[in-house]
């Protein structure tokens, strides 16, 4: 596992989705894109911009019902991808154990932000190429860099809230 940070937050505006990119956190060269609903971009760019939401959102009631059982968020980790999706895995130590439980991408990095935890990404998701639908052994950083350079600049990063 490689620790890692958000390294931009935009719209596809090919398919209308948000993108959250990951990065390693010693290097920008690889980057793993992850295409996820406009909820979870919405907290994870509230979280990102410092603004806070009148009411909990989900990823606030988690934290709470979490804290609220004893339980402390100690990580997150994007574990891997299966049938172009990505599974993820919220490390919670509760009495003294560590569970881990599944979730999604996106629910797990507004969680990780909501509570400051670390995010890790497992190594071999940084060398996939999802391109032509095949499963070579090194990931093309070149084809993610002319499908991100389509993204309108100023959305890249800012995603709107």
């Amino acid at each position: 596992m490689i620790q890692a940070k958000i390294n931009g937050l935009a719209l596809d505006m090919t398919t209308n989705s948000p993108v959250v990119i990951l990065a390693p956190m010693d290097s920008e060269s690889k980057l793993l894109p992850i295409w996820i609903g406009h909820f979870e971009a919405w907290a994870i760019a509230m979280e990102l911009s410092g603004i806070s939401s009148k009411r909990p959102l989900t990823h606030d009631l988690l934290r709470k019902v979490i804290e609220s059982l004893g339980g402390k968020v100690k990580k997150i980790a994007v574990t891997e991808l299966i049938d172009q999706t990505f599974y993820a895995k919220i490390s919670i130590e509760l009495k003294g154990s560590i569970l881990e439980i599944d979730a999604r991408p996106s629910d797990s990095i507004a969680l990780a932000l909501k509570t400051g935890v670390p995010i890790f990404v497992a190594e071999e998701l940084f060398r996939l190429k999802r391109e032509g639908g095949k499963k070579p052994d090194e990931y093309d950083p070149e084809s993610l860099k002319e499908r991100l350079r389509k993204i309108n600049p100023e959305d890249f990063g800012k995603y709107s809230l």
